[in-house]
């Protein structure tokens, strides 16, 4: 078992299953949490994350296969995707790819948004290029939502994660992910307004 990440809800490691080597998240016990409410909420977010997952497949965005499902354990087997990270690959890469990559994950948000989901971690280290397509991971603070103040949320936290790590070329991605959003979500513009809302509401807490 090699642990791949660590985070304050789950471990994600390397494993073999059925002889193949997969990915496991596995959600882990939290000792202030009374023993049967965090058995409940262990299961709870496993499954919506399960869902979350098959649901973004279904909609046509790219998402780890699920290839096995331990419950007693709140373990989540999944494909290994191989691929490299947006965030690696926005460094080397040149001014076209960028623009092509970037129209595509607004894409496939645009498709998440359309289908009620809210991925809640949209950043480039939670999205993976593999084989010329784009991966999306870790839905483990994703929703199921009607909420346009959710999908601005998502917006909001993808924008501010672009100008921290990629602050030179935060206008050609931004605009080519909002090119590729507005292609795919009829309410994109209600989204974006919810964006400068949030924005607002930032600035005004910073004062």
């Amino acid at each position: 078992m090699e642990i791949i990440c660590r985070g304050a809800e789950s471990i994600i490691y390397l494993d073999t299953w059925e002889e193949q080597e997969v990915l496991v998240k596995e959600r882990i016990k939290k000792g202030y949490r009374v023993k049967q409410i965090d058995e409940k909420l262990r299961k709870l977010r496993t499954r919506q994350e399960i869902k979350l997952l098959t649901g973004a497949r279904k909609c046509g965005v790219n998402t780890p296969k699920i290839l096995n499902v331990d419950e007693v354990n709140h373990k989540i087997f999944m494909e290994n995707v191989k691929g490299k990270r947006i965030k690696e690959l926005f460094y080397s890469a040149d001014e076209k790819t960028i623009e092509k990559i970037c129209f595509e994950i607004g894409e496939s948000i645009g498709k998440l948004h359309s289908n009620r989901i809210a991925h809640g971690d949209l950043t480039t280290s939670n999205m993976i290029l593999e084989h010329k397509k784009i991966y999306f991971i870790d839905f483990g603070l994703g929703k199921f939502s009607n909420r346009i103040e959710d999908f601005g949320i998502d917006l909001n936290l993808l924008y501010e994660a672009l100008k921290s790590t990629h602050f030179k070329i935060l206008k050609i991605c931004w605009d080519n992910i909002l090119k590729g959003y507005k292609k795919e979500y009829k309410d994109s513009n209600k989204a974006l307004k919810k964006v400068e809302e949030i924005e607002k509401r930032a600035r005004y807490a910073k004062r």
